[in-house]
């Protein structure tokens, strides 16, 4: 569905742009004379935003494509469609919303409107909307039924608006862009808060057979002024797409990447406000933020990442994909490869032609939250003690609370951590979290125990943690641990170390 992601422009707060160790900062800018030691130690202390913060926690997002296509079969409406044709007489938000919360998730975002240009909302800007169709005689507001469910349910609330418009007959001139930010402005104005603002970068051809250019920084000032709580993703300045929609997340996950055509006197004229401009370069690739990347840079930013995937073939509901929901175990491996690969996961679940989501994905998404209570309820590691020569405050590592970290003494940025279990103990999942309040900074571990003849064995090694960093091992009864930083751009920041047995289906 979302196959176009031109280049990202972004907006910023920089906290500092002076080289302090102990300084932390969203963005830092990177003088010529730079050496690399410096580069990597600006990097380390590189941190979220608030706003980004509570997105990264949030882990798990649900996506709710819905509008014309829903009733057409299609995935890429052409704008011509009959608004009669729009009229999901059983539509229920609450079970839409409950249905996601009771699964795990903590926000949701809804397609306001989609290429067709179709809105979910009685928009002034345009008859193609709800208005003109026979859902509740032409008075109905899916997004203001939504929203309300979202508050009354204690959920996050966001909005997808393409800024491609199949239907508006202004679209691909000067004039679009004033209509897209009446779009905006209604949607922003009018339910309350918004967590999330969600913009692909698709741009196809419009009515007139012509294709827009976008004025992206005039809708992020626009966003920023009426909804600055929220995050403004993928085609924006505080959320990248991962750069698939398999579900799939990077080996090597780095959340602060080069930011290279900024002007550094704007941020020293500017250094309380939102700056924007544009990160160049290639924000798909294998490894976006490695020292390779970091050493050419002239600026530094916090970007994290999300990966969007549908619990479907297809993104918007139909009929012949109902057999094909993805299973329990397959969300499951979903969530390793995205949350647990430092990213955030964008699960679409599309409602169905009646207006609700479908009975076989609500068993599918319960059994999903069963498999994650099962697995992830108790940490196994719980009671055990932990150790380190050149370690301080080893016990925050299983204080379960992700605010206090492990660290090391002095310049150190490796470090052994031996743990020792209560008991021998059967497990195939590592779990590790830095504390990336105090930055990214992990750059190679690995994790070994002691077998039966008194050899250390490796079960795993990984390049990058962040949030949180999942691994699935082949299952191991060991009763002491040795978890080792072998590479870290400054002290490691390591706030969680968490075993678990995962037993599929």
């Amino acid at each position: 569905m979302k196959k176009h992601r031109p280049i990202l422009f972004s907006i910023l707060l920089p906290l500092s742009y002076h080289a302090l160790s102990q300084e932390k900062y969203h963005y830092v800018a990177i003088h010529e004379n730079s050496t690399q030691k410096e580069i990597i130690s600006k990097a380390a202390n590189v941190v979220p935003t608030e706003k980004q913060l509570r997105w990264q926690q949030l882990e798990l997002t649900a996506f709710f494509h819905f509008g014309i296509n829903t009733f057409t079969g299609r995935e890429w409406g052409n704008g011509t469609e009959d608004p009669s044709l729009f009229n999901p007489e059983k539509l229920d938000a609450e079970q839409w919303v409950t249905t996601v919360k009771e699964a795990g998730f903590k926000q949701v975002i809804v397609t306001a409107k989609h290429h067709d240009g179709f809105c979910l909302w009685p928009t002034k800007t345009t008859q193609h909307s709800v208005e003109s169709s026979h859902w509740k005689a032409g008075k109905g507001d899916l997004v203001k039924e939504v929203a309300a469910a979202c508050k009354k349910h204690q959920v996050g609330f966001g909005l997808y608006l393409s800024p491609w418009d199949r239907n508006a007959s202004c679209y691909g001139t000067a004039a679009y862009n004033d209509f897209f930010v009446e779009q905006l402005t209604e949607l922003l104005t009018q339910y309350g808060q918004v967590d999330e603002v969600w913009f692909d970068g698709a741009c196809g051809e419009g009515p007139n057979g012509k294709k827009q250019v976008y004025d992206f920084m005039r809708w992020y000032a626009l966003i920023r002024k009426l909804q600055p709580q929220a995050v403004i993703a993928i085609m924006g300045p505080d959320v990248r797409w991962v750069g698939t929609e398999s579900g799939k997340g990077r080996v090597t996950e780095w959340s602060v990447l080069p930011a290279n055509n900024m002007d550094p006197s704007m941020i020293a004229k500017n250094s309380q406000q939102d700056l924007i401009y544009q990160p160049m370069g290639n924000m798909t690739g294998e490894d976006l933020g490695g020292r390779n990347s970091l050493s050419t840079a002239h600026g530094l930013i916090w970007y994290p990442a999300e990966t969007d995937v549908s619990i479907r073939p297809g993104w918007f509901y139909h009929s012949a994909e109902d057999a094909k929901v993805k299973t329990a175990q397959q969300l499951m491996d979903i969530y390793f490869t995205s949350v647990g690969m430092n990213s955030v996961l964008l699960l679409n679940i599309p409602p169905n032609t009646s207006g609700l989501i479908s009975d076989t994905d609500v068993r599918h998404l319960q059994a999903f939250k069963q498999l994650m209570e099962q697995t992830f309820a108790n940490n196994l590691a719980k009671g055990a003690r932990a150790q380190s020569s050149n370690g301080k405050n080893e016990m925050a590592l299983l204080d379960n609370d992700n605010q206090t970290y492990f660290t090391t003494k002095g310049t150190d940025t490796s470090t052994t951590i031996h743990i020792s279990l209560p008991a021998p103990t059967t497990f195939n999942v590592l779990s590790l979290q830095e504390n990336i309040r105090i930055g990214q900074r992990v750059e190679h571990f690995a994790l070994e125990y002691l077998d039966q003849q008194g050899a250390w064995v490796q079960i795993a090694a990984g390049t990058t943690i962040g949030y949180k960093r999942l691994l699935q091992l082949g299952t191991v009864t060991a009763k002491e641990l040795r978890l080792r930083i072998l590479g870290s751009r400054l002290n490691p920041t390591i706030s969680s170390f968490g075993i678990y047995h995962y037993t599929t289906p």
